[in-house]
């Protein structure tokens, strides 16, 4: 996705949530609620990052550095600003960052975004290819004002190719990378995972894996570096291992492998209550626990794959006896790799992602903490996104910032 998009939020300075070993405050619904014990700084704490409002893969990886402790100044369009005014947007992606409107078609607004780029550490890109040159704010713009920085560019199909002008959205670009032809059922269509794997993996998560490495090239270096963080490049990464499987002749069909649903021991099956369980009892030991504590004797063995079918048959009628929360009764605490298929209300409510603190309430919404854990260190706040109205630390002092609110050039 490459469009620019709108956001809002309020005015006051994020609140860190304190370290990730802390012991959570609860909220009334059950999920913990954001901390603000003191804590270490990030592992990002003193990065500054400008991102340019968009879709999804940009406010993602946005919200990845924000999570471990970078100061992401969010830039969106003056209407989306206006239009809110200081109401902040419930939204996950924007959590701990800061947000203004600047007008990017005019040249006080182009000015004004090179002054802020001037100290900031990263820009965040989410245009089509030539979008940020025409409006005067491409890498070599920006280079020109500050070397040091560190320029991503999120789109789907990349900077150059036939295809890099063009529109896409994810199912597009994990549909080019190969990935999409390898998920689905057996007989069906390929089916797309939601929007995960272009927009979030492929896309957002490579972006901010992409400025993380620039930033370390960077202290060798004393230069920022253009990321050309392309969705389909990371779909197709993301995929390495089933390129291999594909030319070694060791995967099939869709639908028709070990890990596709092909096989009987990895695949989901419905309870007696119209609910699921997953079973991932892939290896002989697991099988045997998962098998042994159904009480489900005389299977054919599992490594003729003509089996398969009759295997299946006796699993799924095995699982539809009883109901989900009886099964997990009776695989509690076992190796045989056979999970409730939880959904996401219940997922914040697990015993084990409770214990682990997985799950937090910020701003009314339910959420995931941030993912990796360093232990031993802070993250960023967890805090909805909010207005900045003070923009002298970032180069635009109050009487120049005043200028631009009364031209309508930022909000």
């Amino acid at each position: 996705m490459s469009r620019n998009g709108g956001q809002d939020p309020a005015d006051h300075t994020p609140r860190g949530d304190g370290d990730l070993a802390a012991p959570p405050t609860t909220s009334t619904n059950g999920a913990p609620s954001a901390s603000t014990d003191d804590a270490p700084a990030g592992p990002l704490a003193g990065v500054r990052v400008l991102e340019l409002a968009g879709l999804a893969p940009g406010p993602f990886a946005g919200m990845m550095l924000a999570d471990h402790g970078a100061e992401v100044l969010r830039v969106d369009r003056v209407g989306a600003v206006t239009a809110n005014g200081d109401r902040p947007r419930p939204d996950v992606m924007d959590r701990g960052k800061r947000t203004i409107g600047l007008d990017l078609k005019s040249p006080d607004g182009v000015a004004a975004f090179k002054r802020l780029a001037a100290t900031a550490d990263v820009v965040i890109d989410v245009f089509r290819p030539g979008v940020a040159e025409r409006l005067g704010i491409g890498p070599a713009d920006l280079h020109a004002v500050n070397e040091r920085l560190v320029y991503g560019r999120m789109t789907g199909w990349g900077q150059d190719g036939p295809l890099a002008a063009t529109a896409g959205h994810d199912i597009d670009y994990i549909a080019v990378a190969g990935a999409l032809s390898l998920l689905g059922r057996e007989g069906g269509k390929p089916t797309p995972p939601i929007n995960i794997l272009g927009d979030f993996a492929g896309g957002g998560l490579m972006l901010a894996y992409g400025v993380v490495l620039a930033l370390f090239e960077r202290e060798r270096t004393g230069r920022g570096k253009v990321i050309d963080a392309a969705m389909v490049d990371g779909a197709a990464t993301l995929f390495a291992m089933f390129y291999h499987f594909a030319q070694s002749g060791f995967w099939g069909p869709r639908g028709t492998n070990l890990l596709d649903t092909g096989a009987p021991m990895y695949d989901t099956y419905e309870t007696a209550d119209g609910r699921h369980v997953a079973v991932g009892s892939l290896e002989p030991a697991f099988w045997e626990e998962m098998v042994t504590r159904m009480g489900l004797t005389g299977l054919p063995g599992r490594d003729d794959r003509a089996n398969w079918p009759e295997i299946r048959e006796r699993l799924t009628a095995a699982f539809k006896s009883r109901t989900r929360a009886e099964w997990e009764a009776v695989f509690e605490g076992s190796d045989a790799c056979v999970s409730p298929v939880l959904d996401m209300g219940e997922a914040a409510r697990h015993p084990h992602n409770v214990a682990r603190g997985a799950f937090v309430e910020v701003g009314g919404i339910t959420q995931p903490v941030p993912a990796p854990r360093l232990l031993g260190s802070g993250r960023g706040g967890l805090a909805q996104a909010t207005r900045l109205h003070d923009l002298s630390a970032w180069g635009l002092p109050d009487e120049y910032a005043k200028a631009l609110r009364e031209a309508g050039v930022l909000a």
